[in-house]
């Protein structure tokens, strides 16, 4: 069981009146408890709540100008275990519940036709948990860590061609070669504390033997070490900001330790 401490504290400018769609809250699930949590959203404090993506956590709708200010502190306790993938079997493609089966298909960043040649060449043999745990592996040593201004909105298959990326990036990719194989996979935020630099941190989730299951394409981070803020399909659906409008931003803190 693992507890963190989470802080999270983003500050922007608005050149407009702008509404925004926040989403840095960590989620209640059955295996994380979320205590002692505040959040504030400024300087109107105008928000409304709405349900996260499949119902897992929640995002925040604030309407502000000028300026937008958000401070965010929980305390999480965590009770996941680390999966051991070697043990872990796939799960037939009709036996699959209807909630994993939209997480087969090509979204915005992923597509799954494009890793066909990599899977097929890189992965023969390898089903279900080994066969993720060797994609995991191939992607840690193949991409270099790091962010540049030309792969701020690149899909997976440029990212590994550009053997370059973050987090998102890595989950990108993983989660791209898994539905390739026909195992869902779909993205998730995440607060964890051996990130660095520290900042929200993105990880793919798979779907193995009737359950989902959290992985760390960079290595950076264990599943008994993560809470979890939402899940999507990509970045798209779990942007901690998301604005119908212009931003600039002027800071942007994350800290997570073990409390």
């Amino acid at each position: 069981m693992t507890r963190l401490q989470i802080s999270a504290k983003l500050s922007y400018r608005l050149p407009m009146p702008c509404t925004i769609l926040v989403q840095v809250e960590a989620a209640e699930t059955p295996d994380q408890i979320v205590a002692q949590a505040n959040i504030d959203i400024g300087p109107t404090g105008d928000k409304t709540s709405v349900a996260a993506h499949d119902g897992i956590g929640t995002r925040l709708w604030t309407s502000q100008q000028d300026r937008l200010d958000i401070s965010y502190d929980a305390l999480v306790t965590i009770d996941r275990a680390n999966p051991d993938f070697a043990t872990l079997p796939a799960t037939a493609l009709n036996d699959l519940p209807g909630h994993a089966v939209p997480y087969l298909f090509n979204s915005l960043y992923c597509s799954v036709n494009a890793f066909d040649s990599v899977v097929t060449g890189e992965f023969s043999g390898l089903e279900g948990g080994p066969l993720v745990a060797a994609m995991a592996d191939y992607i840690k040593q193949t991409m270099t860590y790091g962010s540049d201004a030309d792969n701020v909105q690149c899909n997976a298959e440029q990212s590994l061609a550009a053997r370059k990326g973050v987090c998102r990036d890595y989950a990108h990719i993983l989660i791209s070669m898994a539905r390739c194989a026909n195992i869902p996979a779909r993205f998730a935020s995440t607060y964890a504390p051996d990130v660095q630099p520290q900042d929200f941190h993105a990880v793919p989730e798979v779907f193995l033997d009737d359950r989902w299951h959290l992985i760390d394409p960079t290595g950076m981070a264990q599943p008994s070490d993560m809470a979890v803020i939402g899940i999507g399909r990509d970045a798209t659906d779990v942007s901690f900001l998301t604005a119908f409008g212009r931003m600039n931003m002027v800071e942007q803190r994350v800290a997570v330790t073990r409390a």
